[in-house]
């Protein structure tokens, strides 16, 4: 495990103290540091011996993000040397570096390839954790809602797409988080706290689906029609990825919620329109998803039996699971009785 080797322990505490100092600098080549040492220290928490695909993934991420993380600090120094570049065009071009680095479309053709490659804890802390420093930066430009506008738009249409004739769960995951980047990206053009909100929600029903996924060592979407789960396994799993697709009245509908209420007040009648009827879609790879463990049997080979007798539901897992499925009545309750 990831805890009980120091080395990973060592570069997982620095990916931290990486993310921190970004967030808490108050100049531009102090945020660079912060990234710079994230990005060294998520690198080696990549390569797996279990699989063959992490040299490439993470060679793969570091050229990306290397590749922002220069026209950060090209655009610092210049804005030190130059007098005739604007500050509307200096947050334009750092929100483009930004939106590199966390995947939005259309930056996100390397996001998918690169999740294919990794392990679950690292395609959870890829989906999460990697998504704050970036997220928190961008909350402190003034930067164009018209771009900001069509870069939603895009993430949404790309996740709710392209995860449509996917079968690698890791991929489907990765869409599942660039369509998440486009709603986060509109609460934050109108309230940090929202976007607070949906941060955490997210965090909270991504890591349930991704130690779901981790302890059915799945790969694609036919090895999710195991018969011999438990059923509590199963509606589990169900639970977990009707909450992530926003469906109410479950957890994950609550920041939706919210979204749709800040939007109408700021009359986006024609984005947020848009935005829902396209996150519709994300539903079908959802239930695309669950159904197979639900309706499709299948058969059980020899070596599925023990791995049949050891598969147990984690405590924390069925804890998330619980969670995002009771906590949405109860906000209904609280919000309507006060």
């Amino acid at each position: 495990m990831l805890m009980l080797n120091p080395s990973k322990f060592l570069f997982l505490m620095m990916l931290i103290l990486g993310t921190l100092i970004s967030i808490s600098s108050n100049s531009w080549p102090a945020t660079w540091i912060g990234l710079e040492i994230n990005l060294l220290a998520f690198i080696p928490l990549m390569s797996s011996k279990d699989s063959m695909m992490s040299t490439e993934a993470s060679m793969k991420y570091f050229i990306v993000q290397a590749m922002a993380s220069s026209m950060l600090l090209t655009l610092t120094i210049s804005n030190f040397m130059f007098t005739f570049i604007t500050s509307e065009l200096m947050n334009s071009i750092i929100a483009t570096t930004l939106l590199i680095k966390m995947g939005a479309a259309p930056f996100h053709m390397w996001f998918p390839s690169v999740m294919e490659g990794l392990s679950w804890m690292n395609c959870l802390i890829l989906m999460t954790w990697q998504k704050l420093a970036p997220f928190v930066i961008l909350s402190y430009l003034n930067f164009n809602h018209q771009i900001m506008i069509f870069v939603m738009l895009f993430s949404v249409i790309i996740g709710s797409i392209g995860g449509l004739n996917q079968t690698s769960t890791r991929k489907i995951m990765a869409y599942s988080s660039i369509n998440h980047i486009g709603w986060m990206i509109l609460a934050l053009t109108m309230s940090e706290n929202l976007w607070q909100i949906y941060y955490m929600i997210y965090t909270v029903l991504s890591s349930a689906v991704i130690m779901i996924f981790h302890n059915m060592s799945s790969q694609h979407v036919n090895q999710l029609s195991l018969n011999w789960l438990p059923s509590i396994s199963k509606f589990v799993m169900l639970i977990s990825l009707l909450s992530l697709g926003g469906l109410p009245p479950f957890l994950g509908f609550l920041p939706k919620w919210l979204v749709i209420q800040s939007s109408i007040y700021s009359q986006m009648w024609f984005t947020i329109t848009a935005m829902i009827l396209i996150t519709l879609m994300t539903l079908f790879y959802y239930l695309r998803l669950a159904m197979t463990s639900f309706l499709m049997s299948s058969t059980q080979p020899n070596w599925n039996q023990k791995l049949s007798n050891k598969f147990i539901m984690s405590k924390s897992t069925s804890m998330l699971s619980m969670i995002s499925m009771t906590t949405l009545p109860l906000y209904t309750v609280l919000f309507y009785g006060s």
